[in-house]
């Protein structure tokens, strides 16, 4: 059998439905795991506390996309490499540090905040750095944290513990954070998050790592064109990585627009922390919906539908009328994207090779980044027309996207989840 293909029999502990928490038994995933509660927050609560701080600052849907441009340039320009990074040098140290940047970045920007000098541009020049900190930070964190499990038949589980830890926060975080600005404006959020990061690094102190086999004396692009033709030649990478690419640019446009969505109903922070609350809800109840699904035969239809119906869902979320529709919209679109999400993660985190597993889940990294990015497509059309319209149109693109792939890549619609066979 090849490294790029994993055929999963009956008898094989992949179909052997192994518990949804499973990967907590190992002790340095769990460990990773409970750290990166406090990580996890930190982004959340920055996001939040950077799109209100822009917002309050200049009013402008697309000065917040613009916001979501000095965040994700950097980003993607860096996670292309960070990934060869991350199968190159010592994944902890290298996380360790970026641990460091992030927490020393938005200390900064709260100090701004504190002693009333901030300006938009201060927030942009600091969203760019965080931006490269991150495109480090994330491919590291996904290279990582399957090398801690001994049992790669928890992977399913470690994928889903992931995403209830992203989606999760999502339910805790903004609400929280929305009160804390409402009451105590941005500048202790940062500080807040600022020490979540430093929770994550003194974890990683703590934390014992396999050895990596390093290969000093190999060329860094190339090992990152290597990637490149792994998703080119394998048809599941070649369609599930740009389908997801699509999903996030297209289909998230309402996340970086959100404080002047708000707007529309005269809320402010914590009408975007509860609408964020809402998603977190429906995320994490997909989840767990899915993890019981997941080996079915028509995983493939699974996949497309779930994505279809998240597109469907964001599109009436742009034309609500009333706020509390919103949120009931939001939560129902966080529940399809997570089965979507979940499901085709699983099944590049299954197939791809350890050897590649940086460099390609690198790639695959620059999804979140499409998020912020995206931002900037939406901010310019509502700049143009108006916030509900650039949600709106971003979702019917992201429809039409799912349906090309439905009707001409069989490949996909076909996957049996029970086998997770390339085909």
């Amino acid at each position: 059998m090849s490294a790029s293909r994993v055929a999963v029999s009956d008898a094989d502990p992949l179909v052997a439905a192994p518990t949804r928490f499973g990967a907590l038994k190992y002790a340095p995933f769990r460990r990773f795991w409970l750290g990166s509660i406090a990580a996890v927050g930190a982004f959340n609560l920055n996001q939040l506390a950077q799109g209100v701080l822009v917002y309050d600052l200049t009013g402008s849907a697309l000065d917040l996309g613009t916001l979501g441009l000095a965040t994700a340039a950097p980003t993607i320009m860096v996670t292309l490499f960070g990934g060869v990074l991350a199968d190159r040098i010592d994944r902890r140290k290298l996380l360790m540090g970026t641990q460091v940047a992030l927490a020393g970045l938005l200390a900064l920007l709260a100090t701004l905040v504190v002693i009333d000098v901030i300006q938009v541009w201060h927030v942009y020049t600091i969203a760019f750095f965080t931006g490269l900190a991150t495109g480090l930070d994330w491919p590291t964190r996904n290279a990582m944290f399957p090398s801690l499990l001994d049992d790669k038949s928890q992977m399913m589980s470690a994928v889903a513990l992931s995403s209830i830890l992203w989606q999760g926060s999502r339910i805790i975080v903004p609400t929280t954070g929305g009160f804390i600005i409402a009451a105590f404006g941005p500048s202790l959020t940062f500080y807040i998050a600022a020490a979540a990061f430093m929770v994550m690094f003194a974890t990683l102190i703590t934390l014992k790592m396999p050895v990596i086999q390093k290969q000093p004396g190999r060329n860094p692009l190339k090992e990152f064109t290597e990637g490149i033709a792994f998703i080119a030649r394998t048809r599941l990478f070649a369609i599930l990585i740009p389908l997801t690419f699509a999903n996030m640019f297209f289909g998230m446009i309402y996340m970086q627009l959100m404080p002047a969505y708000v707007d529309l109903f005269g809320g402010g922070p914590r009408e975007i922390g509860f609408i964020f609350t809402g998603v977190g809800i429906g995320a994490v109840t997909g989840t767990f919906v899915v993890g019981k699904y997941q080996q079915v035969e028509r995983l493939g239809w699974m996949i497309l539908s779930g994505a279809f119906a998240f597109a469907v869902m964001i599109f009436l979320f742009a034309l609500s009328p009333v706020y509390w529709l919103s949120i009931v919209l939001a939560l129902v679109a966080g529940f399809f994207n997570s089965t979507y999400m979940i499901s085709s993660m699983t099944v590049l985190q299954i197939r791809v090779p350890d050897g590649l597993r940086g460099r390609v889940m690198g790639i695959y990294t620059i999804t979140f980044s499409l998020i912020a990015l995206g931002g900037f497509f939406g901010g310019v059309i509502a700049d143009f027309t108006s916030v509900r319209v650039a949600i709106a149109t971003g979702s019917v693109i992201l429809a039409l996207i799912v349906i090309f792939v439905a009707i001409t890549q069989p490949q996909i619609r076909s996957l049996d989840g029970r086998s997770l066979v390339e085909d």
